[in-house]
Order: C-alpha cells, then structure tokens, then sequence
C-alpha cells in the first residue's frame, strides 16, 4: 500500500477536505500515475451532495485526470515510468459482456467500475483524481501527447468524450446543422469538437451575455432561447442538438429547432424528471437520445482527435484549497469554462 493525499467529502453536508488514505501497490497489469491536474465536473457535486442517490462516504471526486506514470506492473507494455497519461470517468469493466466486446465499456453489463464512488473488481472502493496519485489497470489509462496543457486536457477525459461521442455517433460531418444547448463546461466542449468536424454550430442559451463567448469558440451563431421570435425562426434549423444542461430544463421548445428526423441527444444530467412533449416528436419523425461519456477506444479516438487539431478546454486552474469555493460558483454558473485543479499544490 501507499499513502495518498487528497481532498475528500465525508459527507453530502459538509466541505471537502483534506484526507490520507491508501492506494494499492501496482499489479502485474497496473500503472500509477502521478496527478497533475484533475478537472470539477458537475457530476462530482452531484455525487458529493447526494443528489443522484445515496453515495458511500468518504469520497474523493474526480474523473478528469491528467499526469505522469510513475511505475508500471511487470506485465504492462503500452505504458512506462515517465510516460504522460489520463484516466476518464471508469476504471475496470468486465470485460466479457456484449457491450465490452464491442467497446463500450462504459455500459458493461458484468459490472462497471466507476473512478470513484464505486467498486474496483477486488472489492475495494474506488477513489478519484482529487489525489496525489492513482492505480488503474492498464486497459482503462489513456495515452497523452507531449507538449500539451494538461490543465487543459484533464477536462477532455469527460467534457470532451461526452460531447465527442454523440457528435460522432449522429455523423457530425462539414456541413452538418449541430446545436448545443447550454453553454458550460460540457457546452463549450460541443462547440469546440463540433466546429472542428466542420459543423455549423450554433448555441442554444439562455444568456444572451454568452453570445460573444459562442462565437469566440466557434460557433456561427447564437439563439437567445427565451427570445420566441428567435427561436420561431430558427424552427427546422438544425440536424443535431447536444443538450448539455444539468439542471431541469424545457426541452421541448429545443425539439422544434429540428429538421424533420432530426435527433436531441442529452448528455447533461438532470437530477429531477424532464418533460417529453409527444407532438414535437410524431410531427417531426424526431428523437430524443441518451449519450453516456465513451468507450475506452473511442476515448483514446477522442484525445487524438483533440490533440491533432489542439482543441483543449477553456480552464481555470485552481489549488485544492479551492475547491469547495469552486463547487459553489459552479452551483452559480461562475467559471469559464472548467476548474481543473493543480494537484502539485496540494
């Protein structure tokens, strides 16, 4: 075992704090890598607060992680000591399962480790990347390209693959009509990835003072969503939204910015029931789908992609003693567009 240092929840009322506890000594198939920078992910404040249901204390958050591979097992051979690496929302599957065979893992049916809250496949609770340093089994590190900001690439290991994901998967090509529904830290992600598959992009929010930040990420345009008159014209626009908003929401006036067979993806996650209206859909043949991070493979596709053609977050990097201020702006709105945290200092 080593000692890990981190910043913890002990319980869904009272601030993060600092916590020792241990880590597992590599495996034969592990690697550990040395944290560097880890991102907030509004998932995280759910899961501390208790929001998405009853959560197993004490928890160290965080699924957006960023370093350097410190030691490997002696059976590892696409990671060595030195190499950069991250680690996204999962750290062990089954490996067996239809869906695992096909690559996504992240619906593994056998039994889905999560990179905290949740159990490793020997039992023990897993913990997140608000660390000095973490364990994972090989098959679930993802390789990073050098001379990148990884302040700027731990975000991509969730913001990026969530979004990255649906836009892909609906055939997001130059040309294509791609909303994006809320303009946070998942949001500014959707703009980004999808001006970079060659999409026309444009924001749905409901903050006309975004609207220079939409353009600045590339978007071509910007619909005020409380503004009908806007929103009536843009009526039949669009091929594709990425609904990114994690709070309850209206979606059906969204429905009918789509073109006939058009598909609304949520990603974001509400804690509370959304309303489907049933006539936005059977009038327009249109869907609504669900979209869960990515698959290991398509992760590593995603990460490529992104360094390829250097999209990377819009960040404020932070120390660990800020996090709990964090959490509250990002209960406000109040970061542009991702907190990642700068584990050095912690």
């Amino acid at each position: 075992m080593s000692q890990a240092k981190a910043y913890a929840a002990m319980s869904p009322t009272t601030p993060l704090q600092p916590w020792t506890f241990d880590r597992r000594e590599p495996g034969e198939k592990d690697v550990r890598i040395e944290v560097a920078f880890c991102g907030i992910c509004h998932s995280d404040l759910h899961t501390v607060r208790n929001e998405w249901g009853p959560a197993a204390f004490p928890i160290v958050p965080g699924h957006e992680i960023a370093g350097r591979v410190t030691a490997v097992g002696k059976k590892v051979r696409g990671f060595k000591a030195g190499d950069l690496a991250g680690v996204g929302c999962m750290v062990n599957s089954c490996r067996k399962c239809e869906n695992c065979r096909d690559g996504l893992e992240q619906h593994c049916s056998g039994g889905l480790s999560f990179t905290y809250n949740s159990l490793d496949k020997d039992g023990t609770p897993t913990q997140g990347g608000y660390s000095s340093h973490i364990v994972v089994d090989e098959s679930f590190v993802l390789r990073l390209g050098t001379g990148q900001p990884l302040e700027r690439v731990a975000p991509l290991l969730c913001a990026g693959i969530t979004t990255y994901s649906p836009l892909k998967r609906f055939g997001t090509k130059k040309g294509t009509r791609v909303g994006v529904l809320g303009l946070g830290g998942l949001g500014h992600m959707g703009v980004k990835l999808a001006a970079a598959m060659g999409a026309e992009v444009v924001v749905l929010s409901g903050a006309a003072a975004k609207k220079a930040d939409a353009q600045r990420l590339g978007a071509h345009d910007f619909v005020l969503t409380s503004d009908a008159a806007a929103m009536a014209k843009n009526a039949g626009r669009l091929d594709l939204i990425v609904d990114t908003v994690s709070g309850p929401h209206d979606i059906g006036a969204a429905l009918g910015l789509l073109k006939t067979a058009g598909t609304l993806a949520l990603v974001g996650a509400s804690p509370k029931p959304l309303e489907l209206p049933a006539f936005p859909l059977i009038i327009g043949r249109r869907a609504v789908a669900g979209s869960l991070i990515g698959g290991i493979a398509e992760t590593q596709e995603m990460l490529d992609f992104c360094a390829k053609r250097k999209v990377f977050a819009d960040v404020e990097v932070i120390a660990p003693r800020e996090i709990n201020t964090a959490y509250e702006r990002l209960v406000k709105g109040d970061v542009r567009y991702r907190f990642s945290i700068d584990l050095s200092k912690l």
